[in-house]
């Protein structure tokens, strides 16, 4: 599947934008079809397959966001999406025409989500590093898609050769910030040129605010583009903050979707819209009265403009020829000119 894509894949991920409201989740469903994505992700998890229930550092964030002074377990709990949801909003997506599928944390995960026939498996940056989750979904036999965050080229490679233990080739590489919100600066989209060296689809998985970077990375060869989707920030919750608004999400396909036009494929020669132009390219003509007779000097003949004469690479063999017969300025050059 990602290795036949005709276009880029543009996933919304639905992650903790549904507070917990079942309701909520169906909206922002029917809102990323709307908005052009060509499919939802969520994330499947319990706190306790994440963590343990410990209000003491190690386990208590500390990063420059909303996320700050939270134990692990509470913003796992407050963010998860609930398991028992997972059939109606994977209906509720394919109904939309959308691809649903999910980023599973643990193996229960894992079968759990094969219980329910998901096309793609996401792996997450920071279980990039789990290589034997990365086998276990290799197994399945299903198409995986795996962020680079925060990854060593050596870390990269080995959750390829994980994959690749199991015959499993169907893979994605995400160029990915793990930062929220990722700074454009360090997004250093010229990695995706080092991405394709391994061989698979490549993409990105976009933490930043706009669609600068997402239009970059498809330019460079992204065939698979994921930003967080949100119906409204005011609905706050873990990932509002860096999450896009149907609206900008909406702009954001709509530049990508330019993009792959401009893009197009390998092509040389006129394209259709050039045809009426072909008629201002230089051709040779007669730029003073020959008579027949007369030897063809540079006096006489000249490169201009329209097209209609003979090529300009012809001039070399037509100087020193003699006219067939009188030309008139004007005249257009062709081979029944000459002797």
């Amino acid at each position: 599947m990602l290795s036949k894509l005709s276009k880029v894949f543009c996933v919304a991920e639905l992650s903790a934008n549904h507070g917990q409201d079942k309701a909520v989740a169906l909206k922002t469903i029917e809102a990323a079809a709307k908005a052009g994505a060509d499919a939802i992700k969520v994330q499947t998890y319990t706190p306790d397959t994440m963590t343990l229930n410990i209000k003491k550092a190690p386990f208590i964030v500390e990063t420059n966001n909303s996320w700050a002074g939270k134990s692990l377990y509470e913003l796992y709990r407050e963010a998860m999406t609930p398991w028992e949801w997972h059939a109606e909003l994977k209906e509720a997506a394919e109904a939309c025409g959308l691809v649903f599928f999910s980023t599973p944390f643990d193996f229960t995960a894992v079968d759990f989500l094969e219980s329910l026939n998901t096309p793609i498996y996401k792996i997450a940056s920071f279980e990039i590093v789990d290589t034997p989750l990365i086998r276990r979904v290799a197994q399945t036999g299903r198409p995986l898609i795996i962020s680079t965050g925060m990854a060593s080229i050596e870390e990269i490679q080995a959750a390829v050769d994980a994959c690749h233990a199991e015959n499993n080739f169907e893979i994605a590489l995400l160029r990915c910030v793990s930062a929220y919100p990722a700074p454009l600066e360090e997004m250093n989209l010229s990695s995706l040129e080092k991405l394709k060296e391994f061989g698979t689809v490549i993409g990105l998985s976009d933490h930043t605010l706009d669609s600068t970077a997402a239009v970059t990375a498809v330019a460079l060869g992204a065939k698979v583009v994921e930003k967080h989707f949100i119906l409204d920030r005011k609905l706050g919750g873990p990932d509002s903050f860096f999450s896009l608004e149907p609206a900008e999400f909406r702009d954001t396909v709509i530049q990508i979707r330019a993009v792959e036009r401009a893009l197009g494929q390998p092509k040389f020669g006129p394209s259709p819209s050039e045809q009426g132009s072909m008629v201002f390219r230089r051709s040779l003509f007669v730029v003073k009265d020959v008579k027949a007779g007369d030897e063809i000097t540079h006096e006489h003949i000249r490169s201009i403009r329209p097209a209609g004469g003979l090529s300009p690479a012809d001039l070399p063999q037509i100087l020193g020829r003699v006219a067939r017969r009188d030309l008139q300025m004007g005249t257009p050059l062709s081979h029944e000119c000459f002797n």
